[in-house]
């Protein structure tokens, strides 16, 4: 391994990193939004919608992503969707995980207990208030360790993005052994930068199932 070669394209990797972040980070948050609207309009219960929705679900979960990154960015001129690479990178992300986010979420509202909801309805609150404060909440905390599971599985899809010339990473990590013939160096420093991201993920993670299971031991205690 070639020192410096490393630190003569440490600007250009940094660089690409950043990218992988916003596009990971965005593309993250764009999913969590759409699966968890799926999930609400799921629980509406109209007929058509929830076909309509299942039938999202499983395309997006049943194709691979380079497929819907493609459609998306080379497809979508075609339809009037002229979108950049990044921003196609983005919503090709959010779109891909939206699926699966639903499913998590769709778990979560399951694993609320039947009786927390009756207990509610009893007391005289309305449908709305039961899934404020008493659904909504037991769904979130239970599908928390799913959440960062799948952002974590998120974080390296991104190597994808660089089919599209997304500057991310992997893109810049090919133009460094493209131009060194150092293979090696580049593809080790692409592991380092995803092993950071990914353990800093997971101990964010770790914390917050902490704090989660911290809360429902307090709840317990108090009932």
């Amino acid at each position: 391994m070639n020192p410096d070669v490393l630190w003569r394209y440490a600007p250009s990797l940094i660089s690409g990193f950043g990218v992988t972040i916003l596009c990971w980070g965005a593309g993250g948050a764009l999913g969590l939004l759409i699966g968890f609207a799926i999930t609400l309009m799921n629980r509406l219960g109209i007929p058509p919608l929830r076909w309509a929705l299942r039938v999202f679900i499983e395309v997006f979960r049943g194709t691979p992503f380079l497929m819907q990154l493609f459609l998306i960015y080379a497809g979508g001129p075609s339809i009037g969707l002229r979108l950049g690479a990044t921003t196609a990178g983005i919503v090709g992300l959010g779109l891909y995980s939206s699926a699966y986010f639903a499913e998590i979420f769709r778990a979560g509202f399951a694993s609320v207990p039947a009786g927390q909801i009756e207990a509610a309805t009893s007391v005289g609150m309305a449908p709305f208030d039961t899934l404020l404060r008493v659904t909504l909440p037991g769904a979130l905390i239970a599908a928390v360790p799913s959440i960062v599971n799948m952002l974590i599985v998120l974080s390296k899809e991104t190597v994808v993005l660089s089919i599209i010339t997304v500057p991310e990473l992997m893109y810049q990590v090919q133009t460094m052994a493209a131009e060194t013939f150092t293979a090696f160096d580049a593809i080790f420093a692409m592991a380092v930068l995803y092993w950071l991201l990914v353990e800093t993920v997971s101990r964010l993670g770790a914390r917050l199932e902490a704090r989660v299971t911290g809360y429902l031991a307090r709840e317990e205690r108090a009932a």
